[in-house]
Formats: C-alpha cells, sequence, structure tokens
C-alpha cells in the first residue's frame, strides 16, 4: 500500500547541485591554501551544521571550519542564481504524488532561505506542503531529526512516509527516522552497509515512482 507522506533530499537528489559543491570544496581547498583530498566532498555530503564542521575538521584539521564551509557554500549559491539543474524525473514523481493524493516534504541540509529559492527557480516548489531545511533542526543527518521534524509538518508518522535520499548521512538519517528510505545514487555509490538500510535502490527518481505504482516498494 502506498504511504501517506514522501519527504525529498534536494541536493544531488532534486537538483544535480552536489557537482557544484566538489568542485566548490575543491576550489575553497586552494582559496585556503590546502591540498584538496578528493574523499572530502563524498564525506560531508547531506551534512550541515556542527556535524558539517566535524568532517571539515577530520579532513583539514587547521582550517577555519566555518570559514571553509561558509566560502564553499556562498560559491554554490551565487551559481544558482540563476540556474538550478534539476535531476531525471523529479516533476514525474511530484506529480505522481500529487495525483494519488501524498503529503510531499522537502528536507534539505541548505540553508532555508537557499531551498526555497531553489524550489522557486525550477518552479516545482507548489508542489511541497512542507519545506523543512537544517536550520529548522538541532541535529543534522544522519541523525534522524529533519525527517521527523518533516513528517510531522506533514502530518504523517515516520513510517508512513517515503524518504528519498542520495547520499550516506542521509540514508542513515532516513533509516534512524524509521522511513522507508530508498536511494537514489549520485556521487556516492551504494555499497553493502547503504543496500541494508535501503527500501530499494534506483538510477532515478522515474525508476523509484514506477516501483512504488508496481507495489515493490
Amino acid at each position: 500500500m502506498m504511504k501517506q507522506g514522501a519527504i525529498f533530499d534536494m541536493d544531488g537528489l532534486l537538483f544535480d547541485t552536489e557537482r557544484m559543491y566538489r568542485d566548490s570544496w575543491k576550489q575553497s581547498a586552494q582559496q585556503f591554501g590546502l591540498v584538496h583530498n578528493p574523499d572530502f566532498p563524498r564525506a560531508v555530503c547531506g551534512s550541515s551544521g556542527a556535524h558539517m564542521r566535524e568532517i571539515i575538521l577530520q579532513y583539514y584539521p587547521q582550517v577555519d571550519a566555518k570559514a571553509f564551509a561558509d566560502d564553499c557554500i556562498l560559491r554554490v549559491e551565487r551559481e544558482l542564481e540563476t540556474h538550478v539543474p534539476e535531476k531525471t524525473g523529479v516533476r514525474d514523481i511530484l506529480q505522481y504524488f500529487k495525483q494519488h493524493g501524498v503529503r510531499v516534504a522537502v528536507a534539505s541540509s541548505s540553508k532555508r532561505a537557499t531551498v526555497l529559492h531553489n524550489l522557486k527557480q525550477a518552479d516545482i516548489l507548489s508542489y511541497f506542503d512542507a519545506v523543512v531545511s537544517g536550520d529548522q533542526v538541532t541535529h543534522g543527518k544522519p541523525a534522524p531529526d529533519i525527517f521527523l521534524f518533516a513528517a510531522q509538518q506533514i502530518g504523517c508518522e515516520p513510517e508512513n512516509c517515503y524518504v528519498f535520499e542520495d547520499g550516506t548521512n542521509g540514508i542513515r538519517a532516513g533509516a534512524a527516522a524509521g522511513c522507508t528510505t530508498i536511494m537514489i545514487p549520485d556521487l556516492t555509490p551504494p555499497n553493502e552497509q547503504l543496500e541494508q538500510l535501503c527500501a530499494g535502490i534506483y538510477p532515478s527518481l522515474s525508476d523509484a515512482m514506477n516501483a512504488i505504482a508496481d507495489n515493490e516498494i
């Protein structure tokens, strides 16, 4: 039976922005006189706030973590001012859920202003019943807080919600919240641990939509 709620991550899931962040982290490393670690962008993907700063310091112990993060994020925000690249199947699955009365939320680690801007720029804000951002919860992903809050905002129990995610931190957060967590891989390939946490792994949101329609999830 179809769930009553659906919660979507934003970066790397609705929009093809994780590559932008990956490139920006590399530029920030150069800006701060650091040797870029190619494993870092994947590790920091989906994180925010204190947890993001902890990850930064794990890879770059001597850097001002807040300044480093701000530099990267500001660069991406400037790029997104004029164009937000949409991922395959976004409109298909949003329309499908709307037609079937499923309540929909976005739960992103990004700042609320950034989330709203991107949804408006892509002209899909009207599909969402709730917008939840990383600055609205105490603990960011991989803690479950953001998905628990999003489920509350759309009036659904977590176990009656799908969560769509692309990254490790988000998958862990969705599973910890008790949601039916579905992975649409972007920069992070699935591994055995992620496979165990997911109800399904699909190449695109369109494929996930078809699986839901066929009662496979």
